[in-house]
């Protein structure tokens, strides 16, 4: 008996070796910096002031949490994240019933359609920015122009929501991708079955696909707002952060009171934060959708 165990324990470490270099790298990378970051949350710490650092506990979670500025950034990372992935989601989901039947060029739109998830984040916010919001020679404009509503300074009067256009239009290709690998998953037989019972398309819809395709949905929806809430580049390309704070992210208020008002412990704190915040929601909701997925997986 204790032979058996003692090889059965050497064959479990024979198959996690080769994991152990990926998990040391993992651990140097991440959770390491992670440490010093907490370490440097506890200090009050101004880069402007040489000699100030000193250890003053949880002073600096203090005064996070009772910062007006960073409330109101909490709530339009929120905004943002939300209407993003959930726009992003509808918009994923038509084009992937289009693009689910066969049609003359389906390749070409469908590369077309995911042109978007690879373009760079820098450069599809200076696209924006530039080729299509710019009041005098945008695209916006001059597509609304006919209709007397040209000349708008989207990036300026809209700041948050220019940003939010801009991200729906990166990830509504990487919904779609999610969305249509469920429908191509799913049985055609159903479908059949249920036009013979005399189902029309949007009884099949309601019935049948759209509950095949929540779990698919809210994978997406997760994995989007991880994504995210790390966003940093289409803000400071197209509004940094402004007017005021009226278009800024967690992100980006983070780097503002890192490198522009130079306090490394309270932006320190503001990571710690959100990197506990987004762990707590990230976990509950991936275990909800893998409880889906082992629902849907016994009940087939």
């Amino acid at each position: 008996m204790s032979k058996h165990s003692t090889l059965s324990r050497a064959e479990r470490w024979r198959r996690r070796g080769p994991l152990l270099p990926a998990l040391i790298f993992t651990i140097l990378v991440t959770q390491i910096p992670f440490l010093v970051t907490v370490y440097f949350s506890t200090q009050s710490w101004n880069l402007v002031r040489p000699g100030s650092q000193e250890f003053v506990g949880l002073e600096n979670y203090v005064y996070v949490f009772n910062d007006s500025q960073f409330r109101e950034v909490v709530l339009n990372t929120v905004i943002m994240i939300g209407g993003t992935v959930l726009i992003s989601a509808a918009l994923g989901l038509g084009l992937a019933l289009l693009l689910n039947r066969t049609f003359r060029g389906r390749g070409v739109v469908r590369t077309l359609i995911i042109t978007p998830f690879l373009v760079t984040p820098v450069a599809g916010a200076l696209l924006w920015k530039t080729s299509m919001f710019d009041p005098q020679f945008g695209i916006v404009n001059f597509l609304l122009r006919p209709f007397g509503a040209g000349g708008i300074e989207w990036v300026s009067q809209f700041p948050l929501a220019a940003v939010m256009v801009e991200l729906i239009w990166q990830w509504t290709p990487f919904m779609m991708l999610l969305i249509l690998a469920g429908l191509q998953s799913m049985p055609g037989d159903i479908l059949e079955a249920g036009g013979v019972d005399g189902a029309g398309p949007v009884a099949l819809f309601r019935e049948l696909t759209l509950p095949h395709l929540r779990r698919f949905i809210e994978l997406g929806v997760v994995l989007g707002a991880i994504y995210l809430i790390n966003t940093f580049d289409a803000v400071y390309m197209m509004t940094s952060g402004g007017p005021g704070v009226e278009s800024a992210n967690v992100p980006f208020y983070i780097y503002q009171r890192a490198f522009l008002g130079f306090d490394i412990g309270q932006a320190a704190a503001m990571g710690v934060v959100t990197v506990a915040a987004t762990i707590v929601v990230a976990t509950v909701a991936l275990r909800l959708i893998f409880k889906s997925f082992s629902g849907a997986k016994e009940a087939a």
